[in-house]
This record gives C-alpha cells, structure tokens and sequence, in this order.
C-alpha cells in the first residue's frame, strides 16, 4: 500500500517521461489531469491527499501488476488513476484538461 508521501514531483515527471509511450495516452492523459488538478490552489487539501497517493501508486516501480509486461501491466495503475479521478472530478475543470492536452501534444505528436 502507498501513501501520498512515497508522492514527489520529480518521480511522477521522470515515469511520464520515462513510459509515456509504453503506459499509453489514455493512462498518460489520467495522471496528468490528476497532477494538475492538486496545481491549482483551490483544490481542497483531502482531494490533494487522494491525488497524490494515486499518482504515488503510479510512480511507484513496484505495483500489483508490473509495469514491463505489456498491455496489462499498466493496467492496475490506470484503476487507480481512474478511482482517483472519480473521487475528485469535481476539481478536473476544462482548464486542467486543456494543460493535460497540451502536454499530450508534446509528447504524442
């Protein structure tokens, strides 16, 4: 189990950068919208707490699933992007996705 302190931001940009290509667009775009959601200063402090063990989990280079098998491997961190998302989405405003997809133009295009 991981908390929000095994959370930093050099961890999550350096498996973004890292894996962006293996994880996918679809789990890339997730962690993203999560990340730049805690940005934002009204983003109350327990939604920040639900956002950072997430993106913990998803940094974290040991999971339930390993990473370096395909396709499923990041499967387990999309779940736990998306139960994040789902507790949080009323702080996901179309500002945080438009940064998210800007982002995923870099490095998808």
């Amino acid at each position: 189990m991981t908390s929000a302190g095994n959370y930093s931001d050099d961890g999550f940009w350096q498996k973004l950068k890292s894996f962006a290509l293996k994880a996918g667009k679809e789990v890339i775009e997730k962690a993203l919208w999560l990340y730049y959601a805690a940005q934002r200063p009204e983003t109350p402090a327990w939604a920040k707490t639900i956002i950072f063990g997430a993106l913990a989990y998803f940094i974290l280079p040991l999971d339930a699933i390993p990473d370096v098998i395909p396709v499923a491997g990041y499967s387990d961190d999309l779940g736990a992007l998306a139960a994040a998302i789902g507790m949080v989405s009323m702080y996901i405003s179309a500002e945080v996705k438009e940064q998210a997809a800007q982002k995923l133009h870099q490095w998808f295009t």
